[in-house]
């Protein structure tokens, strides 16, 4: 009886240890679950906006040195900026600024210009300036010349008017402010002469208001008060009336004919050289 008492309680025994590494599992199990909680806490917190606040200074000083480099550039090949010019093709005009472009991948610089009275702005490559011909405005001698020319006599050559148009439109393009002079004072017509055609009536307007701009900028005048006063220099020119036109005719055949077929001549061999 003693013995079988005695196996009992040794199984009693052995079963105690077994239970305790059991209830040891559970806070091993817990403890890494509660560690991960700490940095997801800490990265939410972590401020996101404090390196896109730091880039928008940097983005600002870049553009500043880009104006700086339009500004610096007012004057190119001896004209500056908020000077009148005159461009052959258009007439006075003035520079308003000098501004670089991209154009195909390179850097070009050129004049903008404008024309107050056509409403028009032009912008000419400051490299081909010489090129085009435009110039500076004349200076008051030289407007004075031209002036003077107004006074002279008319001299229409004995062409076709075809070619005379021609040779009109050649000196109003030059740029020239005496063979524009030229160009008023052969075509223009007292009340006493005959009336003019449409044609020349266009561009005796287009050389007159060319003429009258350029002097106006120079003398600080306005225009109409230009046209005033190369109106009055044409009147100061031999004046014809067509009865004397007429008998006048024969006698400057014979003594200006020789002259201008000459002129004629050399018209013909500058075309041919042309």
């Amino acid at each position: 009886m003693p013995n079988k008492t005695a196996k009992p309680a040794a199984k009693a025994t052995a079963a105690k240890p077994a239970a305790k590494p059991v209830t040891a599992k559970a806070p091993v199990a817990k403890a890494p679950a509660a560690k991960p909680a700490a940095p997801k806490a800490l990265v939410a917190a972590a401020p996101v906006k404090a390196p896109v606040a730091a880039a928008k200074p940097a983005a600002k000083p870049a553009a500043a040195p880009k104006v700086e480099e339009k500004k610096v550039v007012t004057q190119r090949q001896g004209f500056k900026a908020n000077e009148f010019v005159v461009y052959p093709a258009h007439g006075v005009g003035q520079i308003l600024a000098i501004e670089e472009q991209e154009i195909a991948g390179a850097k070009l610089e050129l004049f903008v210009i404008n024309f107050i009275k056509d409403k028009m702005t032009l912008r000419v490559p400051t490299a081909k300036v010489a090129n085009v011909g435009m110039r500076k405005l004349s200076d008051p001698a030289l407007v004075k010349k031209a002036l003077e020319t107004l006074k002279g006599r008319a001299r229409v050559k004995r062409t076709m008017w075809s070619r005379r148009a021609q040779e009109y439109e050649a000196k109003i393009n030059s740029g020239d402010i005496v063979a524009i002079a030229e160009v008023v004072r052969d075509l223009y017509r007292s009340e006493s002469q005959p009336e003019q055609s449409y044609s020349e009536r266009q561009l005796y307007e287009a050389a007159l208001d060319r003429l009258s701009r350029e002097i106006a900028v120079v003398q600080h005048s306005t225009e109409t008060e230009a046209v005033k006063e190369i109106e009055a220099q044409l009147a100061k020119s031999p004046r014809r009336n067509a009865k004397a036109e007429a008998a006048e005719g024969e006698a400057d055949t014979d003594a200006e004919g020789d002259s201008d077929d000459t002129d004629g001549d050399d018209t013909t061999v500058a075309d041919e050289a042309a």
